[in-house]
C-alpha cells in the first residue's frame, strides 16, 4: 500500500514538473483526470493480480467513466507516467508504457492480433512522448526517447531517440534530423520552418532540396580546398542560396 502511495505522489510530481498549467499540488489532485486514471489504475492492477477479473475490470470502467481514459486492469504503467488531457486514451490489455513516459489526448496502444494468451500491444521505452491522436498498433517496442508524432500510426518498431510521424509512419532518425538542421542553418532558414514533421509530398520535397544542397556544398567544399593546395585561388560564393530563401518565402 505505501508502494502505491508513492507511486501516485511519484505521478502528482511528475505533472507538476512537466506541464506549466499546473499552479499547485491541489490543483493536480483536483483537476487533473490523468492522476484520477492512474489511481484508479493502480488500483485495478492490484485487483488483476488478485485474480479478481470482474472487479477490476469494473474498476477500470468506473475510471473510464470519469476521466474518459479506459486503461486495462492488465495493462502495465511504470513510475512517473504524465497523460495530458487524456480524453480518449484507450491502453490495451498487454500494453506496457516504461517511466517517464507522456501520452496525450486520442492515444491508442491497441493489439492487431484476436489470440488470447499473447502479448498483443506495443510496448514503450522510459521517456517516450505519444502525440494527440496517435496510434500505436501491435506487439513490437518503442524505444526509450522515442517521439510519436500527432495523429501518427505506428505498425512498427520505433529505434530508441527517433521520431515516427505520418500515415502510415515513416522514422526520422535523430541523426537525420540534426542533419537537416545543420544543412538549413547555413542556408539561413530553420528547418522548422518547413514542418518536418508532416507527411506530406511538399514537405518530403522541401527536405530532399535541403539534402540535396548540403551534399552540393560538401562537394563544393572539397573542391575548393582541392585547387587552393595546387595554388589555384576560389571565390567563396554561392548565390543558389538566396534562390533557395526565395523558394522558402514562397511555401511560407
Amino acid at each position: 500500500m505505501d508502494l502505491m502511495f508513492d507511486r501516485i505522489r511519484d505521478d502528482i510530481l511528475a505533472v507538476r514538473s512537466r506541464d506549466p498549467a499546473a499552479r499547485s499540488l491541489l490543483e493536480i489532485v483536483l483537476c487533473y483526470p490523468g492522476i484520477h486514471a492512474l489511481v484508479l489504475h493502480r488500483l485495478a492492477k492490484r485487483l488483476w493480480r488478485l485474480r479478481a477479473y470482474t472487479l477490476a475490470r469494473f474498476v477500470s470502467h468506473v475510471g473510464r467513466v470519469l476521466t474518459g481514459i479506459e486503461i486495462h486492469p492488465g495493462a502495465t504503467l511504470g513510475q512517473r507516467v504524465f497523460i495530458d488531457h487524456g480524453m480518449g486514451v484507450v491502453i490495451g490489455e498487454t500494453a506496457v508504457v516504461g517511466d517517464d513516459c507522456t501520452i496525450y489526448q486520442g492515444v491508442t496502444l491497441g493489439g492487431t492480433s484476436l489470440t488470447r494468451g499473447f502479448k498483443r500491444h506495443p510496448s514503450l521505452g522510459r521517456g517516450v512522448i505519444v502525440g494527440a491522436g496517435a496510434q500505436i498498433l501491435g506487439n513490437f517496442m518503442v524505444g526509450d526517447g522515442a517521439k510519436i508524432g500527432s495523429n501518427a500510426v505506428v505498425v512498427k518498431e520505433v529505434p530508441p531517440g527517433a521520431t515516427a510521424v505520418g500515415n502510415p509512419a515513416r522514422i526520422l532518425l535523430r541523426e537525420d534530423q540534426q542533419r537537416r538542421e545543420e544543412a538549413a542553418a547555413k542556408l539561413g532558414f530553420s528547418a522548422y520552418g518547413l514542418s518536418p514533421d508532416e507527411n506530406d509530398p511538399l514537405t518530403l520535397a522541401l527536405h530532399g532540396l535541403i539534402d540535396h544542397a548540403s551534399e552540393q556544398q560538401r562537394r563544393i567544399a572539397q573542391l575548393t580546398e582541392a585547387l587552393r593546395r595546387v595554388g589555384i585561388e576560389v571565390e567563396s560564393e554561392n548565390n543558389g542560396h538566396e534562390e533557395l530563401r526565395r523558394i522558402d518565402r514562397l511555401v511560407d
